[in-house]
């Protein structure tokens, strides 16, 4: 009974910020890359990031997308990896494995979390910026954006 209770409550908070049907696969043809995207919510591209991929905007400018692929023909593992990127001091969640890292804090009110997972070649990831004070309604996007990221 908990986890319908927490299946509803957690798709409710997801219909709250992008509609169902408002979810669209990104796709970065060089690297094999996909992840799922609410494009109701990221509806502006911003840029470009390092590597091959694309950087996207809320419309109300209160949260930030990345997802983006670079090339790792030094065959680096996640953890020398993040290492090399010297992450900022003050990371509040940190897990590292053999194949991804995910690292999350808070700076300047915003929430920032970071993704990436490693294939033959390439590291895959996603970075997102949202305000710190909508967590809770964020929570299901994030999770969902997270376990899409495919790559290879």
């Amino acid at each position: 009974m908990k986890t319908l209770v927490a299946a509803i409550i957690a798709l409710c908070a997801t219909s709250s910020i992008a509609s169902a049907n408002g979810w669209r696969t990104y796709r970065i043809p060089q690297s094999g890359t996909s992840v799922d995207i609410p494009a109701s919510i990221f509806t502006e591209p911003a840029g470009k990031p390092d590597g091959y991929g694309q950087q996207f905007r809320s419309s109300d400018g209160s949260a930030d997308l990345t997802v983006q692929a670079v090339e790792n023909w030094q065959n680096l593992s996640p953890a020398e990896f993040l290492a090399k990127k010297n992450p900022p001091s003050g990371i509040i969640y940190k897990r590292i494995t053999s194949n991804f890292f995910v690292v999350s804090s808070i700076k300047r009110d915003k929430i920032w979390y970071d993704r990436c997972n490693f294939s033959r070649g390439y590291v895959h990831c996603v970075l997102i910026n949202y305000p710190a004070a909508e967590k809770r309604r964020w929570d299901a996007v994030v999770t969902r954006i997270s376990r899409s990221l495919r790559g290879g």
